[in-house]
Parts: structure tokens; C-alpha cells; sequence
């Protein structure tokens, strides 16, 4: 149960959080350097002078160092237009006298200008600035010896490159948005939650204490000259008081009762925000009594928070549906993981152990299957046959 959990990978459209996430991006967007390898090699070469060659260090140092900036800090939390632009005129201007001074090799940094201007331009001017781009560098190449070598082979790379930042941007986009709408849903389930409550309890308590007010103003006004019919006021309070309470205990354990529906969808929320491919059916079966849902609630929770925590898994798979054995019939809750072997398992003096007694009280049974690579746990509950019952059936 101490085991480290495995760090969730860095996200789509968010900052890296830690170092770890920041190597992983940087690293993402450092293999596409690999078609640098033309300019530096020319540099190796010694084709230049000593002084050409120094300089042409320092500009390609420049240039990879400007566009790396570029495009992890615009991708994570987008710059001002003005810097964006500044900053995509310098590598276009860099790229323009570095091609013209030192010869068709290093053609390759119009494609990286154009990988830029899609990752950071909106869609319509991105398109304008890799068309313009990818025809400056073909300009250019036609003063270069052999340009039948060099310029095709960059023209594609350098308009499906930028072409293809533009889709990844979409995308990030689109996942930020995403992102933010699921929270909005979730603040306005949170707050319409409150709502309910409220008027819940208003509708449970309003009555009663409306009456319990009347009456103890009536038995105020009774004593001292009628003690009597005080002590009866005083014995209808105590009565709707009583009343009132057994109400807000049986609305309250109803807010706190945990399902199966919501427990799904908690449990695909948690994996996913985890790094851990989940496979979670969306809907739980119908016509379930309530014991017996909210105890496989639980199961889910459990179990669900034990490989976020402690698996190392890349994947979970949750079912749920009826089940035909020879003992009968039984409603079976299967969460398996890929993980280190038990390491998603509950400590059996506290986890292991409450969740077997709680599938006692419905019937239940527990089970665990430790693999050679990954963890499986399972409940089953019987399920009383019913001619008339429809089969229980599990959303998918």
C-alpha cells in the first residue's frame, strides 16, 4: 500500500506540472530537430570559413532556441500577438539570411517556420503564412546549385508540417474547451445538488418547525395559569420535534448513499485524470435493489481508488452484468487491472475486510485474482429469481 503510484503523463493542452512532464514534452517536440542534421552537417563539412562557421553555430543556436520557446510556451499558455509575431519574424528573417549565406542545406529552417506559424497563428493567417513561407524557401532554392535535390523534398514536409501543427492546435484547443465544459457541468450538477437539498430540507423541516414555534407560544402563554394544557403543548413538541429528526436522518442517508451510476463515472474520471486507459461501462444495470447497489458502489470506489493509487497500471477494464453459474444466479462486478501483481489490492485488515463484510449483509462474496501482471477483483451478489422480472442488463 506504500507503493508509489505511477505519474500521470502530461495532458493535452495543459502546462507540465513537474520535471518529469517537462522532459516529456520537450522531447515530444525535440525529435523534430531531427531534420537539423542537414545544416549541422554542412558546418561539420568545413565548407565554410572559420568565421562563417562560428557564425552559423550561433545562428542555428539561435534558431533552435527561439523556436523551442516558441512552441512549448505558446501550446501551454498562448503569448501576446505582438510577441508571437516578433517572434515568428525573427526565425523567418534568421531563416532567410542563414539560407542565403551558407548555402541549400540549410533550406530545412523554412520547414520549422513553418511548423511554427501553424502552432501559433490562427487558422486562416496560419494558412497564408505556410503557403508564403514554403514559396520564400522555393525562391530561394532556385539560386542554389542542385536544387532539384533539395527543394521537393522540403516543399512537402514543410506544408503538410505546418498543415498538420494547425490540426494539433485545433485540437489542443478543443480539449482545453472540453476540459472546461466538464468542469462547468460538474459546478452546475454541484450547485442544482445544493438546490435540491435545499429545498429538500426546507419542504422536511418548514412545517414542523413553523408548528413547533406555534406551540411553544401557545404553552408560554398557558403557564402558568394552565400547567395542564402546557404540559401537552409541550408534549406535541417533543413529538413533532422527534419526527422532524427521523425525517432529515432518512433524507440525509438517502444524499449519502452511494450508486452505481455515479461511482462509474467517478471511477472513469479518476483513471483517466490518472494516465490510466479506462474501459467503464457508462450506464449500471436497472431494476437493482438499493442494498445491493450501493454495496457494489462501494466495491467500485474502492477498488477503483486502489489502481490509481497503487497499480502502475496503463489499464483497467470494469464490467458489470448477470451471471449464470452453478450456484445460481448472481450480478457480478469484475475490475482488473494491468499493474504490478497485487499491488491494487486493499490491505486485507482494512479494505479486503470491509468490503466482505458489507457484501456479507446482501449475500455477497469477494474475490481476488492476483496475476502474474495485474490484479483482479471481483463481487458477486445473488439475485433472487423472478419469473416475471425482466434479466438485468449492463449499459455498455
Amino acid at each position: 500500500m506504500n507503493q508509489d503510484h505511477k505519474e500521470p503523463a502530461v495532458r493535452i493542452g495543459l502546462s507540465p506540472e513537474t520535471r518529469r512532464q517537462m522532459w516529456q514534452k520537450l522531447m515530444w517536440v525535440g525529435i523534430w530537430l531531427a531534420f537539423m542534421s542537414a545544416p549541422i552537417g554542412d558546418l561539420l563539412d568545413g565548407n565554410h570559413t572559420t568565421a562563417a562557421t562560428v557564425l552559423g553555430w550561433l545562428g542555428l543556436a539561435t534558431f533552435v532556441t527561439v523556436y523551442l520557446a516558441l512552441v512549448l510556451r505558446h501550446t501551454a499558455r498562448p503569448l501576446a500577438h505582438t510577441t508571437v509575431y516578433s517572434l515568428l519574424g525573427f526565425l523567418a528573417a534568421l531563416a532567410v539570411v542563414l539560407s542565403l549565406t551558407l548555402g541549400s542545406s540549410w533550406l530545412v529552417l523554412f520547414v520549422y517556420v513553418s511548423v511554427s506559424c501553424g502552432a501559433t497563428l490562427p487558422i486562416t493567417l496560419a494558412t497564408w503564412s505556410i503557403l508564403v513561407t514554403t514559396a520564400t524557401m522555393t525562391v530561394i532554392g532556385t539560386r542554389a546549385t542542385h536544387v532539384g535535390d533539395v527543394v521537393p523534398g522540403l516543399v512537402i514536409p514543410a506544408i503538410l508540417g505546418g498543415f498538420a501543427m494547425t490540426g494539433v492546435r485545433h485540437l489542443i484547443r478543443t480539449s482545453v474547451e472540453l476540459r472546461e465544459a466538464r468542469a462547468t457541468v460538474a459546478q452546475l450538477a454541484a450547485n442544482e445538488e445544493r438546490l435540491r437539498m435545499a429545498r429538500d430540507l426546507h419542504d422536511l423541516l418548514g412545517h414542523s418547525l413553523s408548528l413547533i414555534t406555534l406551540k411553544s407560544e401557545l404553552a408560554g402563554r398557558m403557564l402558568p395559569d394552565h400547567p395542564d394544557q402546557a404540559a401537552q403543548q409541550v408534549a406535541d413538541i417533543e413529538q413533532v420535534s422527534r419526527q422532524a429528526l427521523v425525517d432529515v436522518r432518512a433524507a440525509v442517508s438517502g444524499y449519502r448513499r452511494a450508486t452505481l451510476p455515479a461511482e462509474l463515472a467517478g471511477a472513469r474520471t479518476a483513471l483517466s485524470a490518472a494516465g490510466i486507459e479506462a474501459d467503464v461501462p457508462t450506464k449500471a444495470p436497472e431494476g437493482l435493489p438499493a442494498a445491493e447497489e450501493e454495496v457494489l458502489a462501494w466495491v467500485l470506489r474502492e477498488a477503483a481508488t486502489n489502481v490509481v493509487r497503487h497499480s502502475g497500471a496503463r489499464h483497467c477494464t470494469v464490467t458489470i452484468g448477470e451471471r449464470q453459474t452453478l450456484d445460481g444466479r448472481f450480478l457480478e462486478l469484475r475490475v482488473q487491472d494491468d499493474g504490478k501483481p497485487g499491488s491494487a489490492s486493499p490491505a486485507p485488515g482494512n479494505g479486503l475486510t470491509g468490503l466482505a463484510e458489507r457484501l456479507e449483509k446482501v449475500s455477497g462474496v469477494l474475490e481476488t485474482e492476483p496475476g502474474r501482471k495485474g490484479f483482479t477483483l471481483i463481487a458477486r451478489i445473488p439475485l433472487i429469481p423472478d419469473p416475471g422480472a425482466t434479466p438485468l442488463v449492463s449499459g455498455s
